[in-house]
C-alpha cells in the first residue's frame, strides 16, 4: 500500500503541481492543463498549450519527464489538416523541453481543446512551494503581465501585429529557470502566475506561508503601456473580472488606477514565475535570470501580516 506520508505536496495548499515522494532524494512532480484556443494561428496555439502545461512542473522546481496529450476537437468543424498543425507544434514544444511525448488521448468535443498531463521529477529537498515564502524574502516575476487583455482584443480584430507577436513569444518561453533556481537554493517558495493572475497566485503563496505581501505597483512589468489603451477601451477578459472581484477581498489597494487594479488581476495564460528570494540570494538570482527570461522584475516582498492580505502602492 503506497504511504500517505510520502505525497508531499497535495491539493491542500493549491500549489501548481502535486508531488509524491519516490526515495530519499526524488519526488514525482504530477499536473495536467488543458483550454480552448486564446490565438488563431494554429501553431502558436500548440506551443501555448504545452509551455502552459510545462510551466506547473516548473514552478515546483521539477525537471518535465513525461508527456500525454490531451485532445478534443469537433471534427465537423475542423480539419484534420490543420489539426494536425496543431499538434506538431505541441509536441515540438515538448522536445524543447527536454520531455518525452508517451501519447495521448483524443475525444470528439463541441469546440478545441489542446494541453498535457506532465509528470516530471524534483529533489524532495529542494522543491519549490507556494508554502515557503518568508518574513523578507522578496518577489521577483519572469514575465511581464497583460496576455489575457491582449488575447481577449486579438479575438475581436483589435491588436497590432507588434503586440500579439510580444504576447505570443511571452506565452511561448519556457520557465525552465524553475528547476535552476531551486538546485541552486537561490529560491524559498514560487508559483506560476496564470490563469488566477498575479494577486490571485500571490494569494495562494501568503495564505499557504502565513504572510502577507506588499506590491509595488511601479515595478510591475506590462508587456507594453498599449495593454492600459486596452482596458480603457474594455478588452477585459471575463476571468480578469472575477479575479479582479476576488482580489478586492483581501488587497488594500492604495492609490493605484483602476487599469493597474485590472492589470495585476489579469488571468494570464503560461505566465512567468513568481519567486520568493531571500535577500542574501538576490543577487545571484537576478543575474542567473537576467540572461534567461523575458523579465526579471523585483516587484515587492513578503511581509508579516496576520491574515493573508497583499499591500499595493504605486
Amino acid at each position: 500500500m503506497l504511504n500517505s506520508r510520502d505525497l508531499l505536496v497535495s491539493a491542500a495548499t493549491g500549489d501548481d503541481a502535486g508531488v509524491y515522494r519516490l526515495d530519499a532524494h526524488r519526488a514525482l512532480v504530477q499536473t495536467t492543463d488543458f483550454f480552448t484556443p486564446i490565438v488563431d494561428n494554429p501553431v502558436s496555439y500548440g506551443q501555448i498549450a504545452a509551455a502552459n502545461a510545462l510551466s506547473d512542473v516548473y514552478a515546483m522546481g521539477g525537471r518535465p519527464l513525461t508527456a500525454l496529450a490531451i485532445v478534443g476537437m469537433p471534427a465537423d468543424r475542423v480539419p484534420v489538416a490543420l489539426v494536425n498543425r496543431i499538434l506538431r507544434a505541441g509536441a515540438a514544444k515538448i522536445k524543447e523541453a527536454k520531455c518525452v511525448l508517451l501519447g495521448g488521448h483524443t475525444i470528439r468535443s463541441p469546440e478545441p481543446i489542446y494541453g498535457f498531463a506532465i509528470t516530471g521529477l524534483v529533489s524532495a529537498r529542494r522543491m519549490l512551494t507556494n508554502a515557503n515564502a518568508r518574513v523578507g524574502d522578496l518577489l521577483v516575476l519572469t514575465k511581464p503581465l497583460g496576455t489575457g487583455i491582449v488575447t481577449t482584443a486579438i479575438k475581436r480584430d483589435s491588436v497590432g501585429r507588434s503586440l500579439e507577436r510580444k504576447s505570443i513569444r511571452s506565452m511561448t518561453h519556457l520557465n525552465t529557470v524553475g528547476p535552476e533556481l531551486a538546485e541552486k537554493h537561490l529560491s524559498r517558495a514560487a508559483v506560476d502566475v496564470t490563469g488566477f493572475g498575479l494577486l490571485g497566485h500571490l494569494f495562494a503563496m501568503c495564505r499557504a506561508s502565513r504572510v502577507g505581501a506588499r506590491i509595488y505597483m511601479s515595478k510591475v512589468p506590462a508587456l507594453s503601456n498599449k495593454v492600459f489603451d486596452l482596458i480603457s477601451k474594455g478588452f477585459i477578459p471575463g476571468g480578469t473580472r472575477d479575479n479582479l472581484t476576488y482580489a478586492n477581498e483581501f488587497t488594500d489597494w492604495g492609490d493605484v488606477t483602476a487599469s493597474q487594479r485590472v492589470l495585476l488581476a489579469d488571468a494570464q495564460t503560461s505566465g512567468g514565475l513568481l519567486f520568493s528570494i531571500p535577500p542574501k540570494n538576490l543577487k545571484s538570482a537576478l543575474k542567473y535570470l537576467s540572461r534567461n527570461v523575458l523579465c526579471a522584475a523585483l516587484i515587492g516582498k513578503v511581509v508579516r501580516s496576520n491574515e493573508p492580505r497583499i499591500q499595493v502602492s504605486a
